[in-house]
């Protein structure tokens, strides 16, 4: 089915644009560092459970290993750590719409170190939507509307995206995007325990069990850290890094309508705007095929 790869990129898109909204609700009662490694745990033990029954599991070979090991310094760790501080200083919003400024570097990347390229009309889309976001985060006067160091932090989550794309594009044709993104989560899970125990531990048992908050961590490992990494890995195996990357550009219109329902947050006519720009970009960006220089059985990176 030629459109399934499309399908399964607005699915991932929708749970990542959830997962803004889950992580501001967890975040009244749970600091950063608790939310994400209870997250990755439960998405460890779920996508665990759920190849053992599938007998999913495989063998990782050796020259791939310094890849996955990448994979997870990428992204859970990096980009985990960005973006959880980075919300706390801006809104579920105004965080998504940073988030999608991934493509454009992940277009640059992507023609670097695999040649993969697009048509003249893909790379205008990639700026219109690039464009779209800078109307949604400035304000009339052309400033940036929102905390500097909410940027920073997320700006660091958007380069630990990039590299995570890098490294996906190695494995992700060799390897189940279940395995993958399960691989991922546990090593995650290894990197956090000890900034866990360090600095949160302690904070978890004495604010205990609050529901409201800690459902929306269950939702995110479900969701957010299975359900929509698989669907995302399983895209990118059949359209490539580019044209998977740009619809990291709905997360803001999703988010900022999920948003509005479930925390109130205030959507201005300049948002919309903003994202009907970065709709438009998306769509001329998928205009036409996708041109990869190197041939397609390349796409695990073996001319690297």
């Amino acid at each position: 089915m030629k459109g399934r790869p499309y399908l399964a990129l607005v699915f991932s898109m929708i749970f990542w644009s959830f997962s803004f909204v889950w992580f501001k609700i967890a975040n009244r009662d749970y600091d950063p560092i608790t939310i994400v490694f209870i997250r990755l745990a439960v998405a460890a033990i779920f996508l665990s459970t759920f190849l053992w029954l599938t007998k999913g599991f495989t063998k990782i070979k050796s020259g791939d290993k310094k890849y996955f090991l990448m994979l997870a310094v990428f992204e859970p760790f990096l980009y985990f750590l960005g973006e959880s501080f980075g919300l706390t200083y801006v809104s579920s919003t105004v965080g998504s719409v940073i988030i999608s400024t991934i493509p454009v570097f992940a277009v640059i990347f992507a023609w670097i170190f695999y040649r993969e390229r697009l048509k003249l009309i893909n790379y205008a889309g990639v700026i219109l939507s690039f464009i779209g976001v800078l109307i949604f985060i400035t304000n009339a006067s052309g400033n940036i509307a929102m905390n500097l160091k909410g940027l920073g932090l997320m700006l660091i989550a958007v380069s630990a995206a990039v590299g995570y794309n890098m490294m996906l594009h190695k494995l992700a044709s060799k390897y189940n995007p279940i395995y993958i993104v399960n691989v991922q989560n546990v090593i995650g899970v290894v990197f956090f325990l000890p900034l866990f125990l360090i600095f949160d531990l302690h904070k978890l048992t004495e604010t205990g069990i609050v529901a409201g908050s800690f459902s929306s961590i269950i939702l995110l490992a479900i969701f957010a850290s299975s359900g929509a990494f698989v669907l995302f890995a399983y895209s990118v195996k059949h359209i490539g890094i580019s044209r998977a990357n740009i619809f990291s550009n709905l997360i803001p219109l999703f988010t900022a309508i999920i948003a509005f329902f479930l925390v109130g947050e205030r959507i201005t006519l300049r948002n919309i705007i903003g994202m009907a720009v970065v709709i438009a970009g998306l769509f001329l960006s998928q205009t036409g095929k996708r041109v990869s220089i190197a041939a397609e059985v390349d796409l695990a990176g073996r001319s690297a």
